[in-house]
């Protein structure tokens, strides 16, 4: 049985830090943006942007900002029973883990919408927050037992993420994805499946539609404007591809505001 105690998200706090103590209660930390660095058991570990750490109950752990920088990050207060199996195996073993998940984003949504429920008193809170809990235990558990990645696909993978972070509001061409890991068109698309679970492309909509999701929530920009500003030149475009990712037109999204639930959107 698992016993959520608190969700928390740390959104650039300038002197965060804990105290070095030894803790009743297993953590769960998911960076969002930036790097934190933890002291766990006397060893320092730093975990930054797409990092997910699990810090197991009755470990000697301390925290802090980075070199004094600010991060992001969603932390994960929880207890278990020791007489009811949780079907989870790493959550007995003890150990520290540090985690790349291959569909990250999703779990960011996922933690986003465990913060909000922790917070409110909505009918059945309780039920869905255990539900999204088991779901990221799950998807960790899950990367535990995929076969370990050489690390030079790892790091071709990441190379390629990396520029599509950068530039996914420009044209990408797969060719050019291919050179920066010196490899053919071919084998460039099918390792970033292999590493991330979609294709290069896919993910640039991702990265684009999920930036639409907050331009139409939070800006004062046209959809004509929005569309021409992730890349898309032809509206009717993007209104298949958004639809294709949400679910939803972008009208229809701004009706629905911050309920609509875009980690459809990384599954």
């Amino acid at each position: 049985m698992i016993q959520l105690m608190s969700v928390n998200f740390d959104d650039h706090i300038p002197n965060w830090r804990t105290q070095l103590e030894t803790i009743q209660y297993n953590v769960l930390v998911v960076v969002r943006e930036g790097k934190v660095k933890y002291e766990i058991n006397g060893e320092e570990i730093i975990a930054e942007e797409e990092d997910v750490l699990f810090i197991p109950q009755s470990t000697r752990r301390s925290g802090g900002n980075w070199n004094g920088i600010p991060h992001r990050k969603y932390t994960i207060l929880f207890t278990t029973d020791p007489h009811v199996p949780t079907g989870i195996p790493f959550l007995g073993g003890g150990q520290c883990l540090k985690f790349n998940l291959a569909h990250i984003q999703y779990a960011y949504r996922r933690c986003e919408r465990l913060f909000e429920e922790m917070r409110g008193g909505k009918s059945y809170r309780s039920m869905i927050c255990q539900g999204i809990m088991q779901e990221l235990l799950g998807m960790l558990a899950r990367e535990l037992e995929k076969t370990e990645l050489p690390p030079s696909k790892r790091n071709y993978a990441d190379t390629i993420k990396s520029y599509l972070l950068d530039h996914y509001r420009e044209p990408i061409e797969i060719d050019k994805l291919a050179k920066l890991i010196h490899r053919s068109p071919n084998y460039a698309t099918a390792l970033f499946k292999e590493v991330y679970g979609h294709s290069p492309i896919r993910y640039m909509h991702q990265l684009r539609v999920l930036e639409a999701c907050s331009l139409l929530l939070h800006s004062d920009m046209t959809i004509a404007h929005i569309a021409h500003y992730l890349g898309y030149y032809d509206t009717s475009y993007f209104y298949r591809m958004f639809k294709k990712y949400t679910g939803l037109s972008p009208s229809d999204y701004v009706q629905q505001g911050d309920r609509s639930d875009v980690s459809k959107l990384f599954t």
